[in-house]
């Protein structure tokens, strides 16, 4: 019998697996996807908030700053890229001022350090190409950018070094109580378990009602993103909010790690919770309004545009708890924002509902924090460089030119716990195919060294899901 059964493998599901993990219980992750991070957590803002929105009586108020501050120590521990680089809440009128002071004195109440309101002066100095009519700005210098998917991805691999299984292209089809916890069926088989945590993203109240009688109700909400190229330098250095209206934090323009500047979401309720389609009216409402706060947005430099689903609960705040009238299983649901930037005192959190449930967790001395460093040709020295392919070959074999990516990288993506199999898994491992031309010209290759890693025909390597395909059949013999 398994201990715990978590179902879902976003971010949420990743990060409370790996501290689970720290405990002497047999853990298996689900996904129906098949890549670890593919939903929500492949498409957001990818920003670590610092916690001054949230109202303080909810619970994103309660975890988003606590949140904030351990990221610092699991990006360090996992090798995952993140920066602090401060966050501005402009504004252009007293009106909008008003607003920072509420957000500020907010803020203080949830524990967000260094907050400051800035002057016309102030703020100008820190971002030079705002729209001239900004006059004051709210100041955060704890908000940080990172690669929600590449975390997930790392979570997963120290998870599973530790014991956890993951089962992806995992459905859960039903749940059924049983004497000593929860019998899941999937269409791969059934599960025993005695404990569920359900964080099944916008799914989560379809698994909660499976099992118990609804409490919750999950409404999608779409977002559509633009991807700017790189080669726009300097002209965004903090994420730069406009004031908050009902309908969240409003349109951001942002550095990533990657050093693209991403621009969205607009926010929209569908009832298709596998809607990922971008929508031209929404996209050019997202460009009228960033150009408001810069400008000088080149929009000409546009790679890319994506979309992604919000799991927002009619409750209006995250639920974190043993579901009523279902022992033993956990709801982690209404996990939008700040939910990542949450989800490390969320996670801790969780573990203590384990503990209380359980009647005390035993720890593992042998417990392994972190993983094995991912290699980054991109970022090495001349000298490093010439080290390794002197080593490893395969490493000065450029596969993807507008990343720098190599083929001992993509290699060792595919083989680490966890590994990519299809060529988006590649794409959010290493960067393959996040560049200009968008994987135009890198992408058969990726194909190819997938094929060959893999021991499969070109033919059953996909672009992402099975329905993704790429090549169907050979032309000439």
């Amino acid at each position: 019998m398994n201990d715990v059964v978590i179902i879902g493998a976003g971010v949420a599901g990743t990060y409370i697996a790996r501290e689970l993990a720290r405990y002497q219980m047999k853990i298996v992750i689900l996904d129906k996807e098949n890549d670890v991070a593919n939903q929500t957590t492949a498409a957001n803002s990818a920003i670590i908030h610092a916690g001054y929105d949230a109202l303080a009586d909810q619970l994103k108020g309660k975890f988003n700053a606590p949140g904030n501050a351990m990221f610092d120590q699991i990006c360090e521990e996992l090798d995952v890229p993140f920066k602090r680089i401060g966050s501005l809440v402009i504004g252009f009128n007293e009106n909008d001022r008003k607003t920072l002071v509420k957000l500020f004195e907010n803020g203080l109440k949830n524990k967000v350090p260094d907050m400051k309101i800035l002057d016309r002066d102030e703020v100008f100095a820190l971002e030079p190409n705002l729209n001239p009519a900004v006059t004051c700005a709210l100041y955060a210098p704890s908000a940080g950018i990172i690669e929600p998917w590449e975390l997930a991805i790392a979570l997963a691999e120290n998870a599973m070094e530790n014991g956890a299984e993951l089962k992806l292209e995992t459905e859960v089809k039903d749940i059924e109580k049983t004497a000593d916890g929860y019998k899941v069926y999937t269409n791969k088989g059934e599960l025993v378990t005695r404990y569920v945590i359900n964080c099944a993203g916008v799914f989560t109240d379809i698994i909660n009602n499976m099992v118990t009688e609804p409490t919750f109700k999950i409404h999608p909400r779409k977002g559509n993103y633009f991807v700017l190229d790189k080669d726009v330098d300097n002209l965004v250095r903090h994420i730069i909010f406009q004031c908050p209206n009902e309908n969240g934090k409003g349109v951001l323009v942002t550095p990533t790690v990657r050093g693209n500047i991403l621009v969205g979401p607009d926010s929209e309720f569908v009832e298709d919770r596998d809607s990922l389609a971008t929508d031209g009216d929404r996209l050019n409402y997202i460009k009228e309004t960033a150009l408001i706060s810069f400008p000088k947005l080149p929009f000409n430099k546009v790679i890319r545009t994506f979309a992604g689903l919000r799991a927002t609960s009619d409750l209006g705040d995250f639920i974190i708890e043993e579901a009523k009238g279902a022992k033993g299983f956990i709801n982690v649901a209404g996990f939008e924002s700040p939910g990542l930037s949450s989800i490390p005192a969320v996670a801790q959190y969780v573990v203590k509902l384990m503990e209380e449930i359980t009647g005390g967790l035993r720890k593992k001395e042998d417990f392994v924090p972190t993983r094995r460093k991912v290699i980054r040709f991109n970022q090495l020295s001349d000298a490093e460089k010439k080290r390794l392919i002197k080593k490893n070959p395969d490493y000065g074999n450029i596969i993807c030119r507008c990343e720098t990516v190599t083929e001992g990288e993509i290699i060792d993506a595919i083989h680490r716990k966890a590994g990519a199999c299809t060529v988006k898994a590649v794409k959010k491992r290493t960067g393959a195919g996040f560049g200009r031309c968008q994987g135009g010209f890198c992408g058969p290759r990726v194909v190819e060294i997938l094929a060959r890693e893999l021991g499969k025909p070109m033919e059953e390597i996909h672009y992402d899901s099975s329905r993704a395909y790429i090549l169907t059949e050979e032309t000439k013999k």
